[in-house]
C-alpha cells in the first residue's frame, strides 16, 4: 500500500503533533529526505524522540509540486487529507478555536496570536468540509479512520452535518471580522 499523500509541509507537521511518541513528546528532531520511487515522490522524516530517544519516522507521498497554503489554509484545493481524518480536523478546530472572547484587553502580540489561531481553526473546519461529497448532508463514515477522529465523531455526530459545519465556519468568520474593526 502506498504511503498517504501529504499536501503541504504544514499538514505534515500537524500530523507529527497529532501523533506523538508513546512517551508523549512531539519533537523528534526530524530531518527530511525526498526520493523518487516509481512515479511517486516519497518524503521521509526521521529522527529520535528528544525525550526518550526512541527512533521516529514518517513516510508520505508528496505531490509533484508542493504548494504553500495561503493565509488561513492548511492545504489549497478541494482534495481532502489522506493524513488527518475529518474527526481529527474538527478536534484541531476546537483546540485552535479556544481563544479569549474579549479581544480588547489583549496585548498586541496575544491579539495577533488569537487571530492566527482563529484562522487555523477556520481552516480546519474547511478541511472537514472537504470530506463532504457534493450534495451530501453529513461527512461519510469512511472519513473517520483514526482513533481520535472516531472518538470525536462518536461523541457528537451532529457536528459533522453540512449545516453545522458551515455555521461553525461562519462563526469563525464573524470572530475574525472583530480583528478588522
Amino acid at each position: 500500500m502506498a504511503p498517504p499523500l501529504v499536501r503541504t509541509n504544514e499538514e505534515a507537521h500537524l500530523y507529527f503533533e497529532l501523533h506523538p511518541c508513546p512517551c508523549g513528546e512531539v519533537d523528534f528532531g526530524g530531518t527530511s529526505s525526498l526520493e523518487l520511487v516509481g512515479d511517486d515522490w516519497l518524503v521521509s522524516y526521521t529522527g529520535e524522540c528528544v525525550e526518550c530517544g526512541r527512533p521516529r519516522g514518517f513516510e508520505f507521498r508528496q505531490p509533484d509540486e508542493l504548494v504553500a497554503p495561503g493565509e488561513g489554509e492548511w492545504a489549497p484545493g478541494r482534495q481532502p487529507s489522506e493524513l488527518i481524518d475529518a474527526g481529527e480536523w474538527l478536534w484541531v478546530a476546537d483546540v485552535y478555536g479556544s481563544v479569549p472572547v474579549e479581544l480588547d484587553d489583549l496585548a498586541d502580540a496575544k491579539r495577533e496570536q488569537a487571530r492566527i489561531d482563529l484562522l487555523a481553526a477556520r481552516a480546519a473546519i474547511s478541511e472537514v468540509l472537504k470530506f463532504l461529497p457534493a450534495g451530501a448532508v453529513a461527512v461519510p463514515e469512511d472519513a473517520f479512520w483514526s482513533h481520535r477522529g472516531r472518538l470525536v465523531r462518536t461523541a457528537e455526530p451532529g457536528r459533522f452535518g453540512r449545516v453545522r459545519l458551515e455555521a461553525a465556519q461562519a462563526a469563525y468568520d464573524r470572530a475574525l471580522s472583530e480583528f478588522d474593526r
